[in-house]
């Protein structure tokens, strides 16, 4: 089916990420999912070898760690995340929404090509609160 809406769109949660709420859909080379997180939570700094990945923010803020850079984003923002970059987004004051698509579809699990980076944990220290 070309077209979704939020109930049409696959319900799931990402592992090690209860918390999250996520809805997808799978196409032939991308998958796209619709991702609600509470404030503060989300994985540790990771990356993807095999995907490149595009975020858009509906609501909320996000605190983004993208290789090198350190900000906050809000809504209207578009993040590009190539392929193994080490990052991690956390909502902060308050919940965020984002719509992120990531190519190659593969198995269509959004959480499919995850790879905790090296010095995740050193990263999680600088930035105390909730954490996955």
């Amino acid at each position: 089916m070309p077209f979704y809406t939020l109930d049409t769109m696959k319900p799931g949660k990402q592992k090690g990420n209860p918390d999250v709420s996520v809805r997808s859909a799978i196409g032939e080379f991308m998958k796209v999912g619709i991702v609600t997180k509470p404030e503060g939570d989300g994985p540790a700094l990771h990356e993807h070898p095999n995907e490149e990945q595009w975020t858009y923010i509906l609501a909320g803020e996000l605190h983004f760690i993208l290789g090198d850079e350190d900000k906050i984003v809000g809504p209207g923002t578009l993040v590009h995340i190539p392929r193994n970059v080490p990052h991690r987004s956390r909502p902060v004051n308050g919940p965020a929404t984002f719509l992120t698509v990531k190519s190659p579809a593969g198995s269509g699990a959004m959480d499919q090509d995850y790879n905790k980076a090296k010095g995740a944990d050193e990263a999680e220290a600088l930035y105390p609160g909730k954490r996955k």
